[in-house]
């Protein structure tokens, strides 16, 4: 799958996915500031399947029912790799189950 991180996502988090997903971070993409309608767009017109973020607000920002991007809220108190990491397996297991277009929040 092709995977974007969020500008709030701690990039080191890639190593968990670079065996089997293609990962790229919203700085790497060059879309730094972008609001998330439009980031959302651009995913679309380079093929991203994916979007993990942690940004509570997204879902009730946006329609997302009119993507087809999977959005994956990490559902922490403060985005920190220390206290996202643990959730990490269970991202990669949501994954594998090929899941349909729509938000899922991973607390």
């Amino acid at each position: 799958m092709k995977i974007l991180f969020d500008e709030n996502f701690p990039k080191s988090l890639k190593k968990y996915f670079w065996k089997i997903h293609e990962v790229h971070t919203v700085q790497q993409m060059g879309w730094d500031g972008k609001k998330n309608g439009e980031l959302l767009k651009l995913m679309l017109s380079k093929e991203f399947e994916v979007l993990i973020t942690a940004d509570k607000n997204l879902h009730y920002q946006q329609n997302l029912k009119k993507y087809t991007i999977i959005v994956i809220l990490i559902d922490v108190r403060f985005v920190r790799p220390n206290l996202i990491e643990p959730l990490m397996p269970s991202v990669l297991s949501f994954l594998e189950n090929k899941p349909k277009p729509g938000i899922s929040i991973i607390k």
